[in-house]
């Protein structure tokens, strides 16, 4: 299967089937469990593929862009992720979420990206039990995300994953090659830089 990229979207190349048939069997794939949803990815029927891309692709892309800070690059890493998937659903044993799954493969995808293109920041390991105080106001949205966009490559991984992503810093440690130390402190300055840029509004 190959997926063709038109701006941001990605469709499957020669769907004949879902042209001469794409209402009723869009609305038969879209009432699909996970369960068979994913059998049908894997006997090669291409709508149920194109709903499984649909179902998780924005969410996918902005875990890929909250990694990368770069659109173009959001893109490439979310192509390439769901060849992987694709490749890899057979094996797939549902011993978590067909979602987290998907998202474990995405910030692999990113990470390997990012590796090519930069090292990993510099930190100073004596940081990593320190604690940050945020101060009591409520920050807008849009002023973290740019704020978290402009952290360094290291310090943006390790922050989104563990405080946006949710993983552990076990995981973190596991999926960037580094160790557990090494994942708090980059959280730490990570932190500690947010609240650099964020105090003017912290603190009015």
């Amino acid at each position: 299967m190959e997926l063709i990229p038109v701006h941001t979207t990605y469709f499957l190349k020669n769907n004949s089937l879902y042209h001469r048939h794409a209402d009723n069997a869009m609305t038969t794939t879209s009432r699909m469990t996970e369960t068979e949803l994913i059998a049908a990815c894997l006997s090669n029927n291409r709508l149920a593929q194109k709903q499984l891309y649909e179902k998780y692709c924005n969410a996918m892309y902005t875990v890929a862009y909250r990694i990368t800070n770069d659109f173009e690059a959001a893109n490439d890493v979310l192509q390439e992720a769901f060849v992987k998937i694709f490749r890899a659903l057979p094996k797939f044993q549902q011993r978590s979420t067909l979602g987290a799954w998907i998202k474990t493969i995405v910030v692999r995808t990113a990470l390997s990206y990012l590796r090519k293109v930069k090292e990993t920041e510099p930190i100073d390991y004596r940081a990593e039990n320190a604690t940050i105080h945020w101060g009591n106001n409520r920050l807008d949205t849009e002023y973290l995300e740019q704020a978290i966009q402009g952290l360094p490559e290291g310090y943006r991984a390790v922050f989104v994953l563990i405080e946006i992503e949710g993983y552990a810093h076990k995981e973190v440690a596991e999926m960037l090659g580094i160790s557990v130390g090494t994942s708090k402190s980059q959280l730490f300055y990570a932190k500690k830089k947010l609240r650099e840029v964020l105090s003017p509004i912290i603190e009015n």
